[in-house]
């Protein structure tokens, strides 16, 4: 019996309390908003298991188009737990990892606009330059600059 095959990841998740907030924030990074919509009914509930719900969601893409990031507004029912300051050592969904091309100038724009690194930018072996940065509400992401081994 042959295996079901994967034919690729679509998209990422967060629930956000700012949906304009997040969209400027993974704007400044470089992704592009794809589109902007009010997801509710019956059959949105029965997906998630939580009934009745209306949420607000953006669709977020990277500039190469292959990985997209939603972010959702919970509007109903109202959300429940805030994992926003867990530490990177938390169970459960950490982050989101992006290769830029200049994480130091990368850093510098995020910061000036709120964000903080979590530690500091490291450098692993011959092959990356990476970091965490919580950005707007708390959402962690990495950033990663591949080291060009000419």
């Amino acid at each position: 019996m042959e295996k079901n095959k994967l034919l690729r990841m679509d998209n990422i998740g967060i629930v956000v309390e700012s949906l304009d907030e997040a969209i400027s924030f993974f704007e400044e990074i470089g992704l592009n908003l794809e589109g902007r919509t009010v997801v509710e009914g019956e059959w949105a509930g029965r997906v998630t298991g939580l009934g009745s719900q209306r949420v607000e969601i953006a669709m977020m893409v990277t500039p190469d188009g292959h990985s997209r990031l939603e972010l959702s507004r919970f509007l109903t029912p109202p959300t429940i737990s805030d994992h926003r300051t867990a530490p990177v050592n938390a169970l459960g969904y950490l982050r989101v990892m992006f290769t830029v091309e200049d994480i130091d100038g990368m850093v510098s724009g995020l910061t000036k606009c709120g964000a903080q690194l979590v530690g500091e930018v490291v450098q692993y072996e011959d092959s990356y330059r990476l970091c965490y940065i919580r950005g707007t509400e708390g959402i962690l992401i990495g950033l990663a600059e591949q080291i060009d081994n000419k």
